[in-house]
């Protein structure tokens, strides 16, 4: 049976807007965040944060989103469908970075001034545990089965080891200088660490906590001191690793199997992190200078568009809209 005209086109307009799915983008220099309608690829909203928002990341069913806003010293809770900050959760000072753990209660967060790890239980809204670490923690990862977190330090040159049962550190593996991000994959037996001014990935065996491969990049035409590996991320299956390289203005693609550089490609200036979209068919990268986000599509490893965000975006997190 043919439908109404009328029928139809509702029918369209609520499909298109399920599928609208969303990159949400902090804005370092300008306190907001910019929230990036993945269907037409434009900013749809720009919501007001605490100073200095860096990092972002969603709770496991999306109903709230976590903001480090690091010059309020605070963790802020925001509810992502209408904007409103709830509540700040007590975060430490100069909160960075941070993860989520997989029981979705309990937050790690990197406090860089105060060179600690805080613990925090998001339900009750305290500080469960502060863990001495190195000078000026930065990045922050957990184990898939949620027993081991990392806070790397980027003065120390760490990676330190966390029991999270125990809240206690069990292991200290240096890395090359100023550690930035970390990343656990294959089912938790490696843990990837970025170092930004030592250019390279170290790959740890979690098992033993020993490095078993290191990643170098090399950029023709770019001098070496401007290739700084940051934050990276893992394509479907743990295939390969698409790797911030801060102002080279590139994004390194790595086999993760041989560890072996695949391609550079050209996106804003100063790329920083970035996040994938639902199928992990796009990567969005942030670039703080050029203040724009670049859109990658995964499979042919070409930069597709660029999205005028805030000053200095730095952190990139996925939100499904359905």
């Amino acid at each position: 049976m043919k439908l109404p005209i009328l029928t139809t086109l509702t029918a369209a307009l609520l499909s298109t807007t399920a599928l609208a799915d969303e990159i949400w983008v902090t804005n370092e220099k300008d306190d907001t965040i910019s929230v990036i309608d993945i269907e037409t690829m434009e900013v749809v909203r720009t919501i007001e944060t605490g100073e200095r928002p860096r990092g972002i990341t969603f709770s496991k069913d999306f109903s709230v989103v976590y903001i480090c806003a690091s010059d309020s010293d605070a963790v802020q809770v925001m509810d992502p469908e209408t904007g409103e900050i709830l509540y700040d959760l007590p975060s430490g000072e100069d909160p960075e970075q941070f993860v989520l753990h997989p029981d979705n209660r309990h937050l790690y967060i990197a406090n860089e001034d105060d060179a600690i790890t805080t613990v925090v239980d998001t339900e009750t809204r305290t500080v469960v545990a502060q863990i001495d670490v190195g000078i000026e923690p930065e990045g922050m990862a957990v184990s898939p089965d949620g027993k081991i977190a990392i806070t790397t330090s980027e003065t120390t040159n760490m990676a330190h080891w966390i029991d999270t049962e125990t809240q206690t550190l069990f292991a200290n593996t240096l890395v090359d200088s100023r550690p930035r991000h970390a990343e656990f994959v294959k089912d938790g037996t490696e843990l990837w660490v970025s170092a930004e001014i030592g250019g390279t990935i170290s790959i740890f065996d979690v098992a033993t906590q020993t490095e078993k491969a290191k990643i170098d990049f090399e950029i023709d035409n770019i001098h070496p001191d401007r290739v700084q590996p940051v934050g990276f991320e893992f394509t479907n299956g743990d295939t390969h690793a698409f790797v911030a390289l801060g102002p080279s203005n590139h994004v390194a693609v790595v086999n993760a199997e041989t560890y072996e550089v695949e391609e550079y490609i050209l996106v804003g200036r100063r790329v920083w992190h970035m996040d994938f979209n639902r199928d992990r068919s796009l990567i969005f990268t942030t670039n703080g200078v050029s203040g724009d986000v670049t859109v990658v599509d995964v499979a042919s490893r070409k930069a597709l568009k660029s999205i005028k965000v805030g000053r200095f975006p730095w952190g990139a997190a996925f939100r499904p809209t359905e």
